[in-house]
């Protein structure tokens, strides 16, 4: 009789799972969520920023803002994701933490490269700007520096740069030897390096240089202005910057190059980016991810 009771409890705990599992499919509940459908839910989105001004940054107060933060802010809020929580992370750190989940994208004025473009599990959206290098030196220009090239023929000069940012590679393009780029976390650190005399030259884009330069008002430190862009494969180099994602992501991307195109058809890219030390001729026009590769 025991034994028979024993089954017949088996039976149903076995009819219940059954049940139960198949009630889980019927609802769809073991269909995978997507990034985008989870943020929408949640009404909030991770991104991760490398405190670089203008791009991504945190302000004195613990604001989050910055030209990248800005754009990808009004396109979550239209997406109907209203809240945004910044993960401070190295430049070199960004891709590698958005593989690992660790955020839901990166808001970090990074340049579409081949190099990153073709990186496991990352997708570039659509370009937000696009902008050229820039370099600051001492005060009075001692070494005469006015190019990347000046750089590699001029075997005193040293180059701060942080690391994984797209300049130590057109520095290496142009011939500047790696023994004589030091490499560093950020541009605040660029800085300190140039003003103690470990390094001769400090380069990132212009708006990036301009600012940390606003910041420290160091007389003693000034921006090359007549300088050359760098030549890359025959080319002056054309640096687009966008926001990163997973590539499983395709629906997020999409959705977010729809929000993208919608700002710079009404004008409201412009103004987000104005407010940042861009101007129009910074605009990416109808440049695509493929046309910036």
């Amino acid at each position: 009789m025991r034994s028979k009771r024993k089954k017949g409890l088996l039976s149903l705990l076995t009819l219940s799972t059954v049940f139960i599992l198949s009630g889980c499919q019927l609802f769809g509940a073991d269909e995978e969520e997507t990034t985008l459908e989870r943020v929408q839910r949640e009404g909030e989105v991770t991104v991760g920023f490398a405190n670089e001004q203008p791009y991504a940054y945190q302000t004195a107060e613990g604001e989050l803002t910055g030209s990248a933060v800005e754009v990808a802010r009004q396109i979550m809020e239209n997406l109907g994701v209203t809240e945004m929580d910044g993960v401070l992370t190295e430049f070199a750190s960004l891709i590698p933490g958005l593989q690992a989940e660790r955020f839901d994208m990166v808001t970090a004025g990074m340049f579409i490269t081949p190099g990153r473009a073709g990186a496991d599990h990352v997708q570039f959206a659509n370009p937000e700007y696009t902008i050229g290098q820039a370099i600051a030196v001492e005060a009075g220009n001692p070494l005469d520096i006015h190019s990347y090239e000046d750089i590699a023929e001029t075997d005193e000069a040293t180059v701060a740069v942080p690391s994984g940012t797209v300049e130590y590679d057109f520095l290496l393009d142009v011939g500047v030897p790696a023994d004589r780029i030091i490499t560093v976390p950020d541009m605040p650190s660029a800085l300190a390096a140039l003003q103690a005399g470990r390094a001769e030259v400090i380069t990132a884009t212009g708006p990036s240089l301009q600012s940390i330069l606003d910041t420290a008002a160091d007389e003693t430190i000034e921006r090359v202005e007549d300088f050359t862009q760098p030549i890359i494969d025959g080319e002056e180099v054309i640096n687009y910057g966008a926001t990163v994602f997973r590539d499983t992501d395709d629906d997020f991307i999409d959705a977010f190059n729809e929000e993208l195109e919608n700002l710079k058809d009404s004008g409201e890219l412009l103004e987000i980016i104005e407010e940042f030390g861009f101007t129009e001729e910074d605009l990416p026009g109808d440049a695509t991810v493929e046309d910036a590769i």
